[in-house]
């Protein structure tokens, strides 16, 4: 029983952490651009399709989740550039409808570019099987991407946190009326934070691929576990986006042990326990 729960901890914490990069990628978009990126879960799938692709065409994982997930940020920049940009000055709502409308083209697109049968992606030769942790076998691919997974997050927030593009862009989510009274262009935020956001999305999808594989609807599965992210860590707070993700990955996973049918619904049981008790989540401000 001990070592079920250490490797279900351990599927947890490598689950959490693909939804940390989903939910960081969507708190900074909903934080600077003031708008919940309904496309959100559809750039997710996006990357697993480009790296999937990618992988197949150059016969390397490694050049697919390189290329994949630059792909994304291109196909953020032309939503946000040539769509969202339009109606920054129109009212709320039509962002929101643009934006619910991409989501279900760039779905369809999905089963219209690869067909709506799932796949499946191997990872690389070097990262398959388990590993000996001493105590029990742990497949080498979850351990490569929690590693991965929280350096990429690491590096993340140092780049949030230290330098002067990082700076902007919090400084956008605090007031970005006063970002725009400093001079800077705004525009130009708002089409950094997008492509961020949807790198992350992007990056993430393409990591799930090995773990989890390729349905066509795997990007409307994810955009509601984003969204509870965003909820239980606080509207706008990028440590608590890392650590809700973690935190919902690991309850999710634990709850498969003694309750399969609830792993989904603990999730927003969660959010529901989280909204009931600290309205403004766990790492936000009232």
């Amino acid at each position: 029983m001990e070592i079920l729960i250490a490797s279900q901890v351990l599927n947890g914490f490598a689950t959490g952490m693909l939804y940390a990069l989903v939910g960081v990628g969507l708190t900074l978009v909903l934080g600077v651009l003031n708008i919940p990126n309904f496309a959100h879960g559809t750039l997710y799938a996006f990357g697993a399709y480009f790296t999937y692709t990618a992988a197949n065409l150059t016969g390397s994982f490694y050049l697919g989740i390189l290329v994949g997930p630059l792909l994304v940020v291109l196909v953020g920049f032309v939503i946000e550039s040539q769509g969202v940009r339009r109606l920054y000055r129109a009212h709320h709502d039509y962002q929101l409808l643009f934006l619910f409308a991409i989501a279900l083209i760039l779905q369809e697109a999905v089963i219209l570019i690869w067909g709506p049968v799932g796949f499946s992606l191997l990872p690389p030769p070097v990262l398959d099987g388990a590993v000996s942790l001493g105590f029990m076998a742990y497949p080498k691919y979850r351990l490569a991407l929690i590693l991965f997974t929280t350096l990429i997050v690491v590096a993340l927030y140092l780049f949030l946190t230290r330098t002067n593009v990082g700076a902007i862009v919090r400084a956008g989510i605090e007031n970005r009326e006063m970002v725009s009274v400093l001079g800077i262009d705004i525009n130009k935020v708002f089409l950094l934070t997008f492509g961020l956001g949807a790198y992350l999305a992007g990056l993430a999808g393409g990591l799930s691929t090995p773990i989890m594989g390729l349905t066509p609807s795997m990007g409307l599965d994810i955009l509601p576990i984003a969204f509870v992210i965003v909820v239980v860590a606080g509207l706008g707070s990028i440590l608590g986006a890392i650590a809700s993700g973690i935190l919902i990955g690991l309850a999710q996973s634990l709850t498969t042990i003694w309750w399969p049918e609830a792993a989904n619904v603990v999730i927003y049981l969660l959010m529901g326990l989280v909204i009931i008790l600290k309205p403004q989540g766990l790492f936000g401000t009232r």
